[in-house]
């Protein structure tokens, strides 16, 4: 017998055929709603990390790490501002654009969309528009100044059924007055290119010009919106932001990407939270199932206890027997758990479009933003899952072990 006696006492329990056959069944289910559990919390997780960090690097290659923009008027001096906003350590890239909502219409079909207009030699500075652009070979020959062509995100193209060399209607909110009254601003583009992100935000909503097109069109004359800018680490925009509204003065308004999309963050945020605690309430319940497991056996095992006691045994290495033998359920479970959430939130890019051969997609890019499930597994949250299994289980283990610690000898054996 190897040393201490009540981890080989515990063991051997384990391994023992019983008399009672229903109790090695509930030890099975215990340990596979654990493993089941544990399976199911890593991969959502995974999934949820993975969905959060999409979101995060399709964002920022389509808008910006922060934004400095006029208060109530447009910037006339662009240069001066990126010169101050680049003079910060952290800001590798500045670029200035122009932006304003108005309505497209062609082929029969409208739709509103945000325009922006931008300086083909800067904007490679702060976005990947460059990157994703398609039927055109740079931004350079798809935006010319004067020449009123514009770039459509590929959903927003498919829309309105327009490819390069199309005429789109653009009109802009804003009103002429004119001898037959007040007159919307209308003007034809061309359609010299489509870019896609990825995501169906900017790809579905968002046109993209020279900025001294859009600035005739908006009437901003030879001002900017604002000016975007590139950071060095995109988690750190909350504290560049504020470090540049002290430098730049009360005259400009400085944000950055966690602000302008702060609702999508909120959202993962919450439903990441809110899943991984409705998946541990399986992980317990199959935990809390060694309760019943465990007081069974103490029942079955009265006489084994009682002679135990006789020949010299302490209550607390009875208790500590019955502790090694739940919490070794919950170890196998746990195990098992993680070598399968593990594997299934690796793969999970093999494994969802199987799924999808029966079900049809798993992701509506128009809800998701995103049309492919991605995952990130990491290895913190590998290590909460599973402490918190194991705490669950070990917990789970001490009311059994200590009723079992407390039988009276004597009692157990008076009708043996």
């Amino acid at each position: 017998m190897f040393q201490p006696y009540e981890l080989f006492v515990g063991l051997r329990y384990t391994r023992a055929k019983r008399r009672n056959h229903f109790i090695s069944f509930i030890s099975l289910v215990s340990i596979l709603g654990i493993a089941l559990g544990v399976t199911a919390l890593i991969t959502v997780t995974s999934v949820m990390n993975g969905f959060e960090k999409e979101m995060r690097e399709r964002i920022i290659g389509a808008s910006s790490h922060a934004t400095v923009s006029g208060l109530g008027e447009p910037i006339q001096d662009w240069q001066t501002v990126a010169d101050i906003a680049k003079s910060h350590e952290e800001v590798i890239g500045a670029a200035p654009y122009v932006e304003g909502q108005v309505m497209l219409v062609h082929a029969g079909r409208s739709t509103g969309a945000l325009i922006r207009g931008v300086l083909p030699d800067q904007e490679p500075e702060v976005s990947e528009l460059g990157e994703s652009l398609e039927q055109t070979e740079s931004l350079e020959v798809a935006l010319q100044p004067g020449e009123f062509g514009m770039l459509l995100g590929a959903d927003l193209a498919s829309y309105l059924g327009a490819i390069a060399g199309d005429r789109i209607m653009v009109i802009t909110p804003e009103a002429s007055v004119t001898p037959m009254g007040f007159v919307p601003r209308i003007k034809r583009f061309t359609v010299t290119g489509v870019f896609r992100f990825g995501m169906f935000q900017f790809d579905r909503n968002l046109a993209v010009m020279h900025a001294s097109d859009s600035a005739k069109l908006l009437k901003l004359e030879d001002g900017f919106s604002g000016v975007r800018l590139k950071l060095q680490d995109t988690g750190r925009a909350p504290v560049v932001a504020r470090e540049l509204r002290k430098e730049l003065g009360f005259d400009y308004f400085v944000s950055d990407w966690t602000q302008q999309n702060a609702n999508y963050f909120l959202a993962v945020k919450m439903e990441k939270t809110m899943m991984f605690i409705i998946l541990s309430m399986i992980v317990a319940v199959a935990a809390f199932n060694i309760i019943s497991t465990l007081v069974m056996l103490v029942q079955d095992k009265q006489a084994d206890i009682a002679i135990l006691r006789t020949q010299g045994a302490s209550p607390m290495s009875i208790l500590s027997i019955f502790v090694v033998q739940g919490t070794l359920i919950g170890v196998v479970g746990t195990v098992a758990g993680l070598a399968g959430g593990i594997l299934l939130a690796s793969n999970i890019d093999v494994v969802v479009p199987f799924i999808e051969q029966f079900t049809g997609p798993v992701l509506n890019p128009e809800v998701y933003y995103i049309d492919e499930m991605p995952s990130d597994l990491r290895q913190a949250d590998v290590v909460k899952v599973g402490l918190m299994s194991f705490g669950l289980s070990l917990l789970a283990t001490l009311y059994p072990a200590w009723r079992a610690s407390k039988t009276d000898p004597a009692m157990a054996l008076a009708y043996e």
